[in-house]
């Protein structure tokens, strides 16, 4: 099935970005069947992007790409010194009544037998911390609206220090039980995850550039 198209929130001289739905890669994979990814969609229409972060194929949401090699070099600074202010919001299985940020600090490591799979190792994991609150609870549903802020970059990083505190993200094929795998809201079976916020100083100007996009569900 081919996802939906992207969208182009913002355009400059030094830098791009744009809005990746769920589904699409963010970069290409292996095998010709995996070539269909946002950076090859934004480079038919701006032939000198560059890839600065990543999102998984299943989170929708904000990505910001370079434009030339020295605009890339000063967004992957950020990104790499956390110079970047990067926001998602989720929904979670069951009732997570916490309105103030508190920090999920527990470090992870790849599953290797059942890769991509990540596990929180408390011997051997590399840190990882994410900033968590809630924005809205629904008893009925028994669920919860969440906002989320990586303070570290691992792969899976909110999914799974999620599922590790009791409150895997719906839609989530990996690390959500079977019956919260399929959900009533947005489409069916997405990973209720979204990329809601990105705010970074701009590569040329130096001047604070802050972009925000609602979460689709």
């Amino acid at each position: 099935m081919t996802a939906p198209a992207f969208e182009i929130v913002h355009a400059d001289a030094a830098l791009l970005v744009a809005l990746k739905p769920a589904g699409l890669l963010a970069v290409p994979g292996r095998g010709e069947d995996k070539q269909d990814c946002l950076i090859a969609r934004v480079r038919a229409r701006f032939d000198d992007a560059l890839v600065v972060h990543r999102l998984d194929q299943a989170t929708s949401g904000l990505m910001v790409f370079a434009r030339g090699l020295d605009a890339q070099r000063a967004l992957s600074r950020a990104f790499e010194q956390r110079a970047v202010d990067k926001r998602y919001v989720a929904v979670v299985a069951g009732r997570l009544e916490a309105p103030e940020w508190f920090t999920i600090d527990r470090p992870l490591i790849c599953d290797w037998p059942n890769r991509p799979r990540q596990i929180v190792d408390e011997a051997r994991g590399k840190p990882s911390r994410t900033r968590c609150r809630t924005l809205a609870c629904d008893a009925a549903q028994d669920l919860t609206r969440v906002e989320l802020e990586p303070l570290t970059g691992r792969s899976h990083q909110l999914r799974v220090h999620l599922q590790s505190i009791g409150h895997p993200i719906l839609g989530d094929a990996l690390y959500a039980p079977p019956d919260r795998q399929r959900h009533g809201i947005a489409d069916g079976r997405r990973l209720l995850l979204h990329a809601s916020r990105l705010a970074f100083a701009h590569p040329r100007s130096g001047d604070r550039c802050s972009f925000e996009s609602p979460a689709p569900f």
